[in-house]
């Protein structure tokens, strides 16, 4: 697995919304937005996450949002782009243009409505990991997707793609939070996803929150985030250090949707 910067990847990472005007995207508002988690403390930012309904956006829209967030962020907190979709070229393409456009980790949604077995998932994830320097994150959300990643799932991933460093969790799952650490090592990076399970997923190790609560007051994520990961640094948080890899197995080694009409 990648060796990160130990404050990488850890606290409170808010997952965007996307503003819209007259049906448009916003980029003015959307870059005030970027510096407003900056300014408040947000230990890095997440674009074009569920919460931004990227589902809604096109491949141009979502690699500009990622672009003018690196932009607008100048390195002062890390920028994760959420790259994954329904189509495997698609994904690969938002990734691509992620790693070009300076973002500093990806995060990847298991492909929706598809239902792929275990066996497809790791292949999925091999070969999107393969196309990519950057550290790589599985977006785990069942309810939304229909499909499931099991812990075992995540090990054979692991073992071929090894800048796979974590997965954000929005799933009533804590024991797959367990089962992961136990097999995958504490630095596996587990962010939590749901903003009722905040409390209890850290409190079994999740190393930070995805929390679109994050929107509203970033200085309280904040503050939450690094209460049970202290590790979690202050603001301008160094990009990672992508330089070397290892092979640890233990934990030692304005916000409107688009209108239709």
């Amino acid at each position: 697995m990648l060796a990160l910067n130990r404050n990488f990847l850890r606290g409170s990472y808010p997952p965007l919304v996307t503003p819209f005007r007259s049906g448009a995207v916003d980029y003015d508002a959307y870059a005030r937005m970027v510096e407003r988690q900056v300014t408040e403390g947000s230990h890095g930012i997440v674009v074009n996450g569920t919460t931004a309904e990227p589902s809604t956006l096109s491949i141009e829209e979502r690699n500009e949002l990622v672009r003018l967030a690196v932009q607008t962020a100048r390195g002062r907190v890390p920028v994760v782009a959420a790259t994954g979709s329904q189509s495997h070229a698609d994904t690969i393409e938002l990734t691509a243009a992620a790693e070009k456009a300076g973002a500093d980790a990806v995060l990847v949604v298991t492909p929706y409505f598809i239902r792929p077995p275990q066996r497809g998932l790791v292949e999925y994830y091999v070969d999107i990991g393969r196309r990519t320097r950057l550290p790589m994150l599985i977006y785990h959300i069942p309810g939304r997707a229909a499909v499931s990643v099991e812990a075992a799932t995540l090990e054979r991933i692991a073992e071929r793609a090894p800048n796979l460093v974590g997965m954000k969790h929005a799933a009533n799952d804590l024991a797959l939070v367990t089962q992961v650490l136990a097999r995958m090592g504490n630095d596996f990076c587990i962010f939590v996803g749901l903003e009722e399970l905040s409390f209890p997923m850290m409190a079994i190790g999740a190393c930070g929150l995805m929390n679109a609560a994050g929107n509203l007051n970033p200085r309280r994520s904040r503050r939450c985030a690094r209460m049970y990961s202290p590790s979690a640094s202050p603001p301008r948080v160094p990009r990672t250090t992508r330089c070397s890899s290892s092979t640890r197995r233990s934990s030692s080694t304005p916000i409107l949707r688009r209108s239709n009409t």
